[in-house]
């Protein structure tokens, strides 16, 4: 038992918690040989950048970085002047999770939205786009949306180029929280280019760390007005790599075979078997549509501390209370049917 996990192996918690996916370990062991010119001008990084580009088309404009946060943040900052706001779902990661990274190095106030199920529609968004050419209001200039939402929900493609148009027409930018894009991605079954740049997506963060990958993730620009001074703030912001090889080389064995896509369509595969058999115990309400890998179910509160002790989880509100299950690319179905037991059989004690 690892300490502060539960009895078996593989939890509920977090695709985060996931093991790296074998090929991606191959790869980084592919060229960890030589030298190799850092700073991204290697021949690793420049075929990585090549396969971002062509998924989203070759207009993209693509910047690696370490960490989720890296990628929200700089590619705000790439957008905005302080004295401009960003309008976000009150769930968004950059809102709750970000620990105020936005707003320190942007200078810019987050504006947290209502929402339904994670997501933010026209009408929601409409009622904040005022004050423009007011100097005592901060001046909408974003409107960020993450796909999947942190509620685990999907935005169509449709939903997506409603929200670019409203936002478009005000003189604003959209940008897209990728960090769940592929399971997005594999929900609806169409490609990245259809489902963010035929929308009007400006800016995307590309996630790889919750579906396989070790570490690293990609800045999309897709508005060319972004570019200008992203390698600036990149180093600036801490986020160039001087080895960039082994963030190139992890995604070019993400995308091969579409392994991205494979890993996606499993987690989401193993949260639905999950969810239909949440559906059959009783006494277990869920919150929001099953649409991605994730689960957000009330279960009494006395079961959750039990239960957590065999497969661990998060308490992800206390009031409710109501918990989070996350289901990853090496879930297995042994994991399904065996949490599945160990709820039926907690909720029955």
């Amino acid at each position: 038992m690892v300490m502060g996990y539960g009895k078996h192996p593989r939890g509920f918690a977090s695709d985060n918690n996931a093991a790296v996916h074998p090929r991606i370990l191959e790869a980084l062991g592919r060229v960890n040989t030589g030298h190799a010119i850092g700073y991204g001008d290697d021949p690793w990084t420049e075929e990585a950048v090549k396969k971002i580009a062509s998924l989203f088309g070759q207009e993209a404009e693509v910047y690696f970085v370490f960490t989720g946060t890296g990628a929200n943040v700089l590619s705000l900052a790439a957008a905005l002047h302080p004295w401009e706001s960003v309008l976000c779902a009150s769930t968004a990661h950059l809102h709750e999770d970000e620990c105020g990274a936005p707003e320190r190095f942007t200078g810019s106030k987050v504006i947290p939205l209502p929402h339904h199920h994670g997501k933010l529609t026209p009408e929601i968004v409409r009622k904040e786009l005022v004050g423009f050419g007011f100097e005592h209001h901060a001046q909408p200039k974003v409107l960020s949306i993450s796909q999947t939402t942190e509620r685990g929900t999907v935005y169509t493609p449709e939903e997506i180029t409603q929200l670019a148009e409203l936002v478009h027409r005000h003189g604003m930018y959209l940008h897209v929280d990728g960090a769940r894009i592929a399971n997005a991605a594999a929900a609806l079954n169409v490609s990245l280019s259809e489902m963010i740049t035929d929308t009007g997506v400006d800016m995307l963060s590309f996630g790889g760390t919750k579906n396989g990958m070790m570490y690293g993730e990609a800045i999309i620009l897709l508005n060319r007005r972004l570019s200008v001074n992203m390698k600036y703030i990149r180093k600036q912001g801490m986020q160039l790599a001087s080895k960039m090889r082994y963030i190139a080389a992890q995604f070019l064995a993400y995308l091969e075979d579409d392994l991205w896509l494979q890993n996606a369509r499993h987690a989401n595969r193993m949260a639905k078997k999950l969810a239909t058999g949440i559906g059959k115990t009783g006494n277990v309400t869920l919150l929001h549509p099953v649409e991605a890998n994730g689960i957000f179910a009330k279960i009494p509160r006395e079961k959750i501390q039990p239960l957590q002790e065999e497969y661990f989880f998060y308490l992800f509100d206390e009031e409710l209370p109501a918990v989070r299950w996350m289901t990853s690319w090496d879930t297995t179905e042994e994991d399904v049917t065996g949490f599945l037991e160990a709820l039926t059989r907690t909720l029955n004690t």
